[in-house]
């Protein structure tokens, strides 16, 4: 990537630094303020909106960009209302800059207490999700950090305007419109001098493609916190039960294919093959799904293409879904470890023995029992938003919300202990 960029861009850095240093000290009250102008503003200015993203969405359709794709892109009237209710509920939990995580009083009387406080500048790097750009503004603003935001190209009329009325309502609100800024405008050169920008950007999240994220991990300077691809599995055990299996599997797989949290490889003990695979994959293919399967599927489904390794790693993002019969748990855990991204895994099964090995060997940030893995999710898991999902095991892991953008200090109060030797008085 080029690393020449504008002087605008660095002052763009230096200007969310500042904002961040005021929002270090604002009460919660004064923050769920200004997140309900926000929330007001993203409807008020929908037409607006709806406007700018519909020149995008007409580009990427030009492109020839896939419906999968278009559909995280796309932004209409309800998907706004969704969006401001997404930035209310942001407001309405608890606030977690100055909470104390432990603390202590040492022998010498000396009051310790670790408490949580914003990082600062957090950045964004993000690919055709103008929701990003919301959820990100909210989830900073609340837990006191600047956002400083990428884009990327395929969104940029939309994200534009995002910011533009997030920074109209921060400034009604009395805030500084510098809290939220994009370096959309600088392209990629942008985005390489922000995975540089030490000193300036406290924390780096990508969002996205499987190679943006290797990218911003493999070439930042600045900390990053990775979130992954989501080769995402459900096992459906031997005992587990016909109907809720077809529900499960078509909601994991068609309610929305080009999310991460949706499925992409479906995994059958060969005990309930016979039980299984004719409703299951039924349903799938009245929902227009295409089954790439092994030998054992192909001999159940003949509407199925072979399977091959390029299946198993695959995050499809579309309605193509892998299937394979495997001997056992240990069998179908052994598929998880070779071929998960570790974002989320889902077992169907009424037998407790088995869900528990499952819950506690499959190394995932999420791991579920007789549930979608749809609900990995920020706003499904209470949190309002998400920054995304962590795959990681670093401070955070699975979804991203307040918490998660807090570091922690530690406060130390005495009343003049010293450690070593005390200088004579006198």
């Amino acid at each position: 990537m080029s690393s020449v960029v504008a002087p605008s861009f660095t002052e763009t850095l230096r200007a969310a630094k500042a904002a961040s240093v005021r929002l270090a000290t604002l009460t919660a009250a004064e923050k769920d303020a200004a997140l309900h102008a926000v929330a007001a503003a993203l409807v008020a200015e929908g037409p607006r909106i709806v406007a700018a993203n519909e020149l995008d969405l007409a580009r990427a359709l030009d492109e020839g960009v896939g419906e999968a794709l278009r559909d995280r892109l796309r932004l209409d009237a309800a998907r706004l209302e969704a969006l401001a209710d997404a930035v209310r509920l942001v407001a309405g939990l608890v606030d977690p800059v100055g909470e104390s995580l432990r603390g202590r009083v040492l022998p010498n009387g000396l009051r310790l207490d670790q408490v949580r406080v914003p990082f600062g500048v957090v950045g964004v790097i993000y690919e055709a999700r103008p929701n990003v750009t919301v959820d990100i503004a909210a989830l900073a603003l609340k837990s006191g950090n600047a956002a400083v935001l990428r884009g990327g190209s395929a969104a940029r009329e939309t994200n534009q305007v995002l910011v533009d009325v997030v920074q109209e309502a921060l400034v009604v609100s009395g805030l500084p419109a510098d809290a939220v800024v994009t370096v959309d405008e600088h392209g990629r050169a942008g985005a390489a001098e922000l995975m540089r920008a030490r000193g300036l950007v406290d924390v780096l999240v990508p969002r996205g493609s499987a190679e943006l994220i290797e990218t911003v991990v493999r070439e930042s300077t600045v900390p990053v916190i990775e979130t992954g691809a989501g080769v995402v599995h459900v096992f459906l055990d031997a005992s587990a039960d016909e109907e809720m299996a077809v529900d499960v599997v078509v909601d994991a797989k068609v309610s929305r294919p080009s999310v991460c949290n949706a499925l992409e490889t479906l995994l059958v003990h060969a005990d309930a093959a016979d039980r299984l695979l004719p409703p299951v994959l039924g349903a799938l293919r009245a929902s227009g799904v295409t089954v790439h399967g092994d030998e054992r599927v192909l001999r159940s489904f003949p509407d199925a293409v072979p399977a091959t390794d390029a299946d198993w790693a695959a995050e499809y993002m579309s309605l193509d879904l892998a299937v394979r019969v495997v001997a056992d748990v240990d069998e179908a855990m052994a598929h998880i470890a070779r071929w998960s991204t570790h974002h989320t895994e889902s077992i169907l099964t009424n037998d407790h023995a088995v869900a528990e090995r499952f819950l506690h060997e499959v190394d995932s940030a999420v791991v579920m029992v007789n549930a979608s893995t749809r609900f990995t999710d920020g706003g499904e898991f209470g949190f309002g938003a998400e920054v995304g999902i962590s795959t990681q095991k670093l401070h955070a892991r699975g979804p991203m919300g307040l918490p998660e953008l807090t570091s922690t200090k530690w406060v130390v109060r005495g009343q003049g202990q010293v450690r070593g030797q005390a200088r004579p008085r006198g």
